[in-house]
């Protein structure tokens, strides 16, 4: 099947448009990076933190790598050290800089590393602009492999930079953001799903997915009932107001350890000023909105809380099943709030956008599962280890990335991206 099973036909790909494609995505890299002053793009909060720089830079060395290296014939490298410096855990395709050291580099420089990126560009351009070439299809698709990976790395950047500056102390504001309507949320309502024999995966023809989405398989589900809506603020201070975080009961025991060895008392970004809770966002620090879905909280954190309400999470093929008769609409990067907000809508709502779901389901491979050859056969399968599921994008997800079979994932303590908390519950 392989990293491009599900995408189309490539007869129906024209290079016009792969290239207009292309181009959107690298002036959509760098627009996020707009706002930022110079001294904010080779910062390095923590070990999961990638500075703005090596992205922009590991976007690029994407390109050159894994298509203009090894398909067109006239590309000179711009810099061989680059090959080192910017391969993320490509082991085929060579050595790495170690990742807890990508902060510590002050070159090459941000200039050095944009004229990199034009020259990535214009070999791209280029090579898309030839409408024959013996390897014409792979070229297509791993294009196409290449755009939703910088979408991915886009989506890493500005959950990156939202680190950096709340780790600064003066909490400054990355920009200015649009502003949600001040709402009370509908109480929670309880979708009931029949049990029986799902495909689960993708099963669309003209889509792209990545190669951990297949293959379609069939999978039983005992019934159950799913959450209309997220979890919101107000219902995890409640969680936090009953001592929730105090009462191991509640944890697992991997998450309890979690929980002393870091303190954690309330999610990621949030803090307490004079009786009042606050939350760092993109736009800066900001009165908690209680209606918003509660974010950066561990699949330790959800897990604890489902137990609090006598609820639990969904598994990912659970999730599916629900979301695939839903359209792919919400709050996702598109709408520009980069911050999730609170719903109107009293029936199924949230399910793409606003913040990534965790699962109770392990990453793992489907059934009949096998990676690509060769080094972009790394780019899912080699994770399937120790790390859990998350379904339906954020609002920092571009809604052209989104679909109800993508399957992104995670270790069970990592806060730092937008990930949040859907209910659900068996039918008895």
């Amino acid at each position: 099947m392989g990293l491009f099973s599900a995408f189309p036909a490539t007869a129906q790909v024209t290079q016009s448009d792969l290239l207009q494609d292309f181009q959107q995505v690298r002036r959509d890299s760098e627009d996020i990076c707009a706002p930022l002053e110079i001294e904010d793009y080779g910062i390095q909060t923590i070990v999961d933190v990638s500075p703005p720089k090596w992205h922009l830079a590991h976007s690029s060395w994407f390109f050159e790598t894994f298509i203009l290296k090894p398909f067109a014939k006239s590309y000179k490298e711009y810099d061989p050290f680059y090959a080192h410096l910017f391969n993320s855990y490509y082991e085929l395709a060579g050595t790495f800089h170690p990742r807890p050291e990508r902060g510590l580099l002050s070159r090459p420089t941000v200039d050095e590393v944009y004229r990199y990126r034009k020259h990535v560009n214009a070999a791209m351009a280029d090579l898309l602009h030839k409408q024959r070439h013996p390897e014409l299809e792979t070229i297509q698709l791993r294009t196409v492999i290449g755009i939703h990976h910088e979408q991915q790395h886009q989506e890493l950047m500005l959950a990156d930079i939202k680190n950096i500056f709340a780790y600064n102390l003066s909490k400054p504001t990355y920009r200015e953001l649009n502003n949600a309507e001040s709402i009370t949320t509908k109480n929670i309502s309880w979708h009931e799903q029949p049990g029986g024999i799902y495909d689960i995966s993708t099963c669309f023809s003209d889509v792209f997915a990545y190669d951990n989405e297949t293959p379609t398989h069939k999978q039983y589900l005992q019934p159950f009932y799913i959450a209309s809506r997220l979890v919101s603020n107000a219902e995890y201070l409640d969680f936090i107001e009953d001592k929730g975080y105090q009462r191991p009961e509640l944890w697992l025991s991997d998450g309890w350890k979690a929980v002393n060895e870091n303190n954690w008392s309330h999610p990621l970004y949030w803090q307490q000023r004079d009786g009042a809770w606050y939350e760092m966002t993109l736009g800066g620090l900001r009165y908690l909105d209680l209606n918003a879905p509660v974010a950066h909280v561990s699949l330790y954190e959800s897990a604890a809380y489902a137990s609090w309400a006598n609820k639990r999470l969904p598994t990912e093929a659970e999730w599916e099943v629900v979301a695939k008769n839903l359209a792919i609409e919400g709050n996702l990067r598109d709408q520009d709030f980069l911050q999730p907000i609170a719903t109107k809508q009293s029936g199924l709502s949230q399910f793409f956008g606003d913040v990534w779901e965790w699962t109770q389901s392990s990453y793992s491979p489907y059934p009949g599962y096998k990676a690509a050859a060769g080094a972009l056969g790394e780019y899912n399968g080699k994770f399937m280890s120790s790390q859990m599921v998350l379904r339906g994008g954020s609002c920092l997800t571009p809604a052209n990335h989104i679909r109800p079979t993508y399957r992104n994932f995670f270790y069970p303590k990592d806060r730092w991206q937008v990930t949040g908390i859907r209910l659900a519950k068996d039918l008895v």
